[in-house]
């Protein structure tokens, strides 16, 4: 039902603040700038978005079966299960889903973004199997989902590279600022599902994974400031994410001829899935991302940061933070889009300038929340997705806060 009413939200407002620059303003450009957005957006969601990623389905869904006839999956779900079950108390002891979702979140903290979708799609599926109402999302599908959107990652490559494109002074400077920001999103996260699903995190085992995690993120970040320089930063991340990335399937390949699987054959088994789920999230992407196309072209996030700058500067604040606002507001709505801003950004102030790393910081600090609820439940075909995109956003507002007292703190 949320996702209904944010569609059509977005149509309206988009229509109305056209209507008003076409008006008052004189912008007689403004509608034909809308349409255009809708066609570039509906081919770009077929042709850019769902198609090219048949293919990497088709692969990882692959290696999926094969890595769950070798019994891959069922040992991790064994290893995090105690973990697992108080954070999904309706999944089964040692079921499927558990494993898949613990590789859906190794590939985010790695910033693996094309093995995370097949893999989290995946999981999606297994949860769907157990949800009893299949056109509402269960509780474990929303803590799954607001979970993946709180975008926690270890391993910001794409933002660090980016910065040294244009020529950072330390384009790693952000590394510290990012796994924080990205960390107090995912805690938030796991905060309110487990308030609105009464689930008790006050127990000995959550605690302790959770002290665990944050230790483990803890002596990554300690390993790689206190033992690399700046340029090796970046250069281990790469290797790290890409080593590890090469060695699932190669495990599960191994684990599979241990097992007399047929490992071609069972590849084959799981890789049909690929294309079919490829074409089913089609309406889905090209609904959400048309009604962001049109919510984004028409100025209504400059209106937004204008609001806020505004405001705060009425309360003799520092207004330096909305300059980089834009992108922050983008990344619940559009990956490439937040992506573009942040260039933007630290292309006009500098990359080096208090805006231009904030900027650097929001776009490693949450995920596309819409985006992937769109994309997620529509794999699976959920309509009614509950408090799902509230909860994701409460995610996505305590990591944009989060990264504004970071910043001001490492960057001053």
């Amino acid at each position: 039902m949320a996702l209904n009413y944010v569609w059509i939200a977005f149509f309206i407002i988009s229509f109305i603040i056209a209507l008003i620059r076409l008006i008052f303003f004189g912008d007689t450009e403004i509608f034909q700038k809308l349409v255009e957005s809708l066609f570039d957006t509906t081919k770009s969601s077929v042709m850019d978005i769902a198609l090219p990623l048949a293919g990497t389905m088709a692969f990882w869904l692959g290696i999926m079966n094969i890595g769950e006839k070798a019994g891959a999956i069922n040992l991790l779900s064994r290893i995090v299960g105690p973990f697992f079950s108080r954070l999904f108390p309706e999944v089964p002891k040692n079921h499927p889903a558990t494993g898949q979702m613990l590789m859906n979140f190794s590939a985010n903290l790695l910033g693996l973004d094309n093995a995370a979708t097949p893999l989290g799609l995946k999981a999606m599926g297994s949860l769907q199997d157990l949800n009893a109402s299949k056109e509402t999302a269960s509780n474990a599908q929303i803590m799954f989902l607001v979970l993946h959107t709180s975008g926690l990652t270890i391993l910001p490559i794409s933002i660090i590279a980016q910065r040294a494109i244009l020529n950072a002074a330390d384009p790693t400077d952000i590394f510290i600022p990012c796994i924080i920001a990205t960390y107090v999103a995912t805690i938030s996260g796991v905060l309110i599902v487990s308030v609105w699903q009464k689930i008790n995190l006050f127990n000995r085992v959550v605690i302790s994974w959770l002290l665990g995690l944050t230790a483990f993120i803890g002596l990554i970040v300690w390993y790689f400031t206190a033992y690399l320089d700046k340029a090796q930063i970046s250069e281990v991340s790469k290797v790290v994410s890409n080593v590890m990335l090469f060695s699932i399937p190669v495990i599960f390949i191994l684990g599979a001829i241990r097992k007399k699987v047929n490992v071609f054959d069972s590849f084959i088994e799981g890789a049909k899935g690929g294309f079919e789920t490829s074409i089913k999230i089609i309406p889905y992407l090209v609904a959400m991302l048309a009604a962001i196309s049109v919510f984004r072209n028409c100025g209504a996030l400059g209106y937004i940061v204008d609001g806020f700058k505004f405001i705060f500067s009425h309360f003799k604040m520092d207004t330096r933070f909305t300059d980089a606002l834009p992108v922050a507001l983008m990344k619940p709505l559009s990956g490439s889009g937040a992506k573009a801003m942040m260039i933007e950004a630290m292309t006009t102030f500098h990359p080096d300038s208090f805006t231009g790393r904030l900027a650097c910081v929001f776009n490693g600090s949450a995920d596309t929340t819409f985006y992937i609820v769109a994309l997620y439940f529509g794999s699976v075909g959920i309509k009614k997705s509950r408090y799902a995109i509230t909860a994701g956003l409460f995610a996505d507002l305590a990591g944009v806060i989060a990264a504004i007292f970071i910043s001001y703190l490492f960057f001053g």
